[in-house]
């Protein structure tokens, strides 16, 4: 059977920016029979995320992410339909997802690395298992509960960074929901900012390009930050930390600012940052989603509860056509995207 397949072209190298022509279209060719255990599933939607700007290099620089091979298809979470199945757990007609679902339009996967979906926990919307349902909505979920501390009644003011991103669009919604009096959203755009204040539930937003992050802060946190959900790093992860309160907790998700340079992750903080983070005894441990699966089913039921319910806002930026995907990685790394970054490969 001749598929379409987008395998990695180029590697930006360490220090440069990933554009779409890291990556290439071309046509390939699958096995027509499926083996015992295997089914034949038909790509419906791929994620593009930022850590696989990590993977885009020879060397990852973590033990738990796999380089991508020049040459070779590309992979990451997607979501798809089964068309032929010589496994038990898996009928035709039945949607799934994998966590390394390879970027071509239809593949042959061992059943064994698929997951059953059940459509009516996220109303219909298939593709949110790969956000607010998925493990975008579990990195924000988990790492607010476990490294957030965050209490009830305990008034506290959380400012997310990336705040109109994936996981930052979900994680203040989650924060308010769990108990956060006051959540202020860091953003690149006015269009995000207003988002995240008329749809997300933020009480205010920053446009970190437009505005004095410092000043802005201290006047919409004036009693200063309690829970910081930091999903950018740099210069605006210093300013926040600044403004931070004694023993306050940063939930150190992302580090979009440093991916393209060569750096320890997390990277570390300037000296007159890390100062101030040990005087006032704030907590900065990494934290990885992928240490909390046992967690993960009542986490999801959780999640897919307050998409239910309209608690939890989703949105979406949505590219059609698998051709695309290396301009949607493009500008999902720019900032392009409101919300998760989807790439619609079928119907």
């Amino acid at each position: 059977m001749i598929i379409e397949r987008v395998v990695l072209n180029s590697r930006p190298g360490k220090n440069g920016v990933p554009v779409a022509e890291n990556f290439r279209l071309e046509q390939s060719t699958i096995p027509d029979t499926v083996q015992e255990g295997q089914v034949r599933v038909r790509t419906l939607y791929l994620s593009v995320d930022p850590y696989m700007r990590c993977r885009m290099n020879e060397d990852t620089g973590s033990d738990y992410l796999l380089p991508w091979q020049l040459s070779e298809v590309a992979d990451g979470g997607g979501i798809g339909v089964v068309e032929e199945s010589k496994n038990n757990n898996f009928a035709k007609g039945d949607y799934v997802t994998s966590f390394n679902w390879p970027w071509q339009t239809v593949a042959i996967l061992d059943g064994s690395l698929l997951q059953k979906l059940v459509p009516q926990l996220v109303n219909g919307c298939l593709s949110y298992f790969l956000g607010a349902a998925g493990i975008t909505g579990l990195t924000a979920l988990l790492g607010i509960r476990e490294k957030g501390h965050v209490t009830v009644g305990a008034n506290q003011t959380m400012v997310v960074s990336g705040a109109a991103g994936a996981c930052g669009s979900l994680a203040g919604q989650i924060g308010r929901l769990e108990g956060c009096s006051r959540v202020v959203g860091i953003a690149g755009t006015d269009e995000k900012c207003s988002i995240l204040v008329s749809e997300m539930g933020f009480d205010a937003a920053i446009n970190y390009k437009k505005e004095n992050v410092a000043e802005q802060l201290r006047k919409l946190c004036p009693g200063g930050v309690d829970v910081y959900f930091d999903n950018v790093g740099g210069d605006i992860s210093d300013t926040v930390i600044s403004q931070m309160n004694q023993n306050s907790h940063i939930i150190l998700c992302g580090q979009i600012s440093q991916y393209n340079k060569d750096v320890p992750y997390p990277p570390p903080l300037p000296p007159d940052i890390e100062k101030i983070q040990k005087e006032r005894n704030i907590t900065r441990e990494r934290f990885l989603v992928l240490n909390y699966m046992d967690k993960q089913e009542a986490s999801v039921l959780q999640l897919c509860h307050w998409i239910q319910e309209g608690k939890l806002k989703v949105r979406e930026t949505v590219i059609k056509g698998l051709a695309n995907i290396g301009a949607a990685f493009q500008s999902m790394m720019n900032g392009g995207n409101i919300g998760k970054q989807i790439v619609s490969v079928s119907k």
